[in-house]
Order: C-alpha cells, then sequence, then structure tokens
C-alpha cells in the first residue's frame, strides 16, 4: 500500500461547508493540511496525481451531490481502481436519501450526515481523523 500523508481531501462544491470543515480540523489537528475539490472529477484528479507523488491523503470526507461528476460516481470509480481502493472514504452529505445510504453500504463506506451544530461537528471530524492517526 502507498504511504499516506496527514492531508484530508475535502470534497464538497459548497465553499461554505469546505471552510467549515478546514476550520474545524484545523482546531482538531493544525498539522493536517486539507485541500478541497468541487467535484468528483477534480477529486479524481487530485487522487491520480497524489497516488503517483506516493502521497495519497489519510481521508476523503465526500459529498454526494455535486455537479459535474457526484460522490458517488467518484466513489464507483475510486473502488474500481485497486491503486486507490484502500483510501479512507467518507460519505459527509447532507443527505439522508436511504438509496445514498445502500449504496455506501454496498460500497463499505461510512455515511455521515453532516451536523447542524458545531460542537457535534467537532465530535465527528474528530473520530474521523483517527484514520490519519499513525
Amino acid at each position: 500500500m502507498l504511504a499516506t500523508t496527514h492531508t484530508v481531501l475535502c470534497v464538497d462544491d459548497d465553499p461554505d461547508d469546505q471552510q467549515l470543515v478546514l476550520d474545524t480540523i484545523r482546531e482538531i489537528d493544525s498539522s493536517v493540511q486539507v485541500v478541497t475539490a468541487p467535484n468528483g472529477v477534480e477529486a479524481l484528479n487530485f487522487l491520480h496525481n497524489a497516488r503517483e507523488r506516493n502521497e495519497l491523503p489519510c481521508l476523503v470526507l465526500m459529498d454526494i451531490n455535486m455537479p459535474l461528476m457526484d460522490g458517488k460516481q467518484a466513489l464507483a470509480r475510486i473502488k474500481k481502481d485497486r491503486t486507490l481502493d484502500g483510501v479512507n472514504i467518507v460519505m459527509f452529505t447532507t443527505s439522508s436519501s436511504k438509496v445514498d445510504q445502500a449504496f455506501c453500504a454496498l460500497h463499505r463506506v461510512p455515511f455521515v450526515t453532516k451536523p447542524i451544530h458545531q460542537r457535534e461537528l467537532q465530535d465527528i471530524v474528530r473520530r474521523l481523523l483517527l484514520a490519519c492517526a499513525g
């Protein structure tokens, strides 16, 4: 398996949500670098380039509803690529769709609904960052 860095890729088309995740991660662990992508196309480009540099992120937080390529399409492509299949991905979304939840379960990827309150967001992100420990 390729070595991972302490980088989190936040894939979300909403700049406010990106900033909220970035700020929360910085509050928890300022050593973690956060990179953003507004859609699945850019996320895949980032992951392919990171793989070439042997610098895959320790965690990908991916929204589902995005333009160009949504989170489910990006997840399906990542899971088909054996060199990316081991990347820790969490679907981090406002969706509460049972279809979306079933899709994530099928691909063995955690499905987390974005919380409304900052304290809850901090607790969730703190748990998710455990993927970057070590």
